[in-house]
């Protein structure tokens, strides 16, 4: 057999791609399903009724979370100074009622932007600002607003901000971290996410507990956390079990990716900012109707694998992950790093943003930082520029794309240009997938091949089986033989000239 470099072409085997497409992917699903240890054990560790009893009472989270709730959000913002906010106000308080529309029956009842100097006061807000915060919410309810409680769109309260908060507004206060949880708990399917989302609940209590020990003379009132002795075991046994439960998920994870490699499928990992169209973009690039995108923060917690072609008919797995949000503390992040690390060891990571959000910028700059911290501290590979493809989502919101598209002509690499897109017009889709194929032969060795192989003989099945044949067409030099088009790794390449070329010398 001989081989020469050529031009890929044609559309055979489509039906047979399909089909194996589809299979890999049921199975991949499947597997993603089935790293428990016990699932007696951890539907145990879910439905606690003394661990949600404390829960309740430290974070305000409920197993009742479909009963309706009329919302106050409070957006604090730094107006000057070293630490004031990169993101506008308006924006910030914005993310923070599309947090309360995440949940089904919780309504905004009043929003306020609030200046402040400091996010670190006892009281959180200046004694005169918030005599004033507590005569509108005083207004609101004596014209017969049924308020419920209190959202501080910052990332943790202080256990002593809090109490006092709870003590001044007579009514029950939340912060980011637990108006996230409650989302998390809703959108948690799989008994993965209701595990990671369980211990991603911990850090918080224990914080609040801690609080309390150090400001016992802190005020009085409030929802106070008290805790037994026999509650702390509880509470330090729960973790050890979720720990656990959780390290045996990511060592199923880790034989997940194995048997990927075996099968060397190529993957491409697709993340962004939470509700930026992850996985309406993988929709788009894989054609799969079952997928259903849902218009709202944190819609997805289970990394989902999804089986796609590249135009040169080679099959890759789509990776879709939880989103990214700011002012989301790193403990509540570092819970989902089981689901992030396929993110991290991919062949190629697709960052999709959202070009039709004001703060686009920002939103893009916090998911470079974040993922970047998170592949330092894994420490297994390095954020490279070949590996990323950025891609500018909902486009066709967006007025005037002219604009986003002459300030991308001053990028001179290839590599770094923000790729535009619609995923529900499929703009731009089939340009991203030809992009999606450049990146992924690169990086993982791939080359184009054409070869000419003996008619119906072992070196075709073979090929079928080990590359990603796109074309087959009659030698017009030997009838008896073929010119096969083809995608082939370094180690297939070798394989094959061990069993077909080397072999017949011998």
């Amino acid at each position: 057999s001989k081989y020469k470099s050529g031009k890929v072409a044609g559309q055979r085997q489509r039906a047979s791609n399909k089909r194996a497409s589809t299979q890999d992917e049921e199975d991949e699903e499947e597997s993603y399903g089935n790293g428990a240890s016990d699932e007696s054990n951890q539907a145990q560790l879910i439905d606690d009724r003394e661990y949600d009893s404390v829960a309740s009472s430290a974070m305000h989270v409920t197993k009742h979370i479909l009963n309706a709730q009329n919302v106050v959000i409070i957006q604090p913002y730094i107006k000057w100074g070293p630490r004031k906010s990169v993101t506008k106000p308006e924006l910030l308080l914005q993310e923070a009622e599309a947090l309360v529309r995440s949940l089904p029956r919780w309504n905004t009842a009043l929003s306020l932007k609030v200046p402040v100097e400091t996010l670190e006061k006892r009281q959180l807000f200046g004694s005169g600002k918030l005599e004033e915060l507590k005569a509108i919410i005083r207004a609101q309810q004596e014209a017969g607003a049924m308020l419920s409680c209190v959202f501080i769109s910052k990332g943790t309260l202080t256990y002593t901000q809090k109490q006092t908060l709870e003590q001044e507004f007579r009514l029950p206060v939340m912060d980011r971290y637990s108006v996230v949880v409650q989302i998390l708990r809703l959108h948690a399917v799989s008994m993965e996410a209701k595990l990671q989302v369980a211990l991603a609940e911990l850090p918080y209590i224990w914080s609040q507990v801690k609080g309390q020990e150090a400001g016992s003379k802190g005020p009085l009132g409030g929802s106070r956390v008290f805790l037994s002795d026999s509650q702390r075991q509880m509470l330090q046994l729960r973790e050890r079990k979720l720990r656990h439960e959780l390290a045996a998920i990511r060592s199923h994870r880790e034989l997940l990716r194995n048997r990927r490699r075996q099968k060397n499928f190529p993957v491409v990992a697709v993340v962004g900012y939470t509700n930026a169209g992850k996985t309406s973009l993988i929709k788009a690039l894989t054609q799969e109707q079952s997928l259903q995108p849902r218009d709202q923060l944190f819609a997805t917690l289970d990394v989902t694998a999804h089986a796609g072609l590249l135009p040169c008919k080679l099959q890759v797995l789509y990776m879709d992950t939880v989103g990214f949000m700011s002012d989301i503390p790193t403990g509540l992040i570092e819970c989902f790093v089981a689901t992030l690390e396929d993110a991290m060891l991919a062949d190629v990571i697709v960052h999709v943003q959202d070009m039709a959000h004001e703060a686009h910028a920002e939103q893009c700059a916090h998911v470079e930082r974040t993922l970047g911290s998170l592949m330092r501290s894994g420490g297994d590979r390095t954020l490279t520029p070949d590996r990323i493809i950025n891609v500018g989502n909902k486009i066709d919101l967006v007025p005037d794309p002219n604009a986003i598209l002459q300030k991308d002509v001053s990028v001179d690499d290839d590599d770094a240009r923000l790729h535009l897109i619609s995923s529900q017009t499929l703009h731009g889709v089939h340009e991203l997938l030809l992009e999606v194929e450049r990146r992924v032969l690169r990086v993982t060795g791939r080359q184009r091949l054409t070869m000419r192989v003996s008619m119906g003989g072992p070196e075709l099945a073979w090929l079928y089986k080990n590359a990603a044949v796109t074309e087959t067409a009659a030698d017009p030099a030997n009838a008896e033989r073929l010119l096969v088009n083809l995608v082939i790794s370094e180690g297939k390449l070798q394989q094959f000239r061990h069993l077909f070329i080397e072999g017949r010398k011998t």
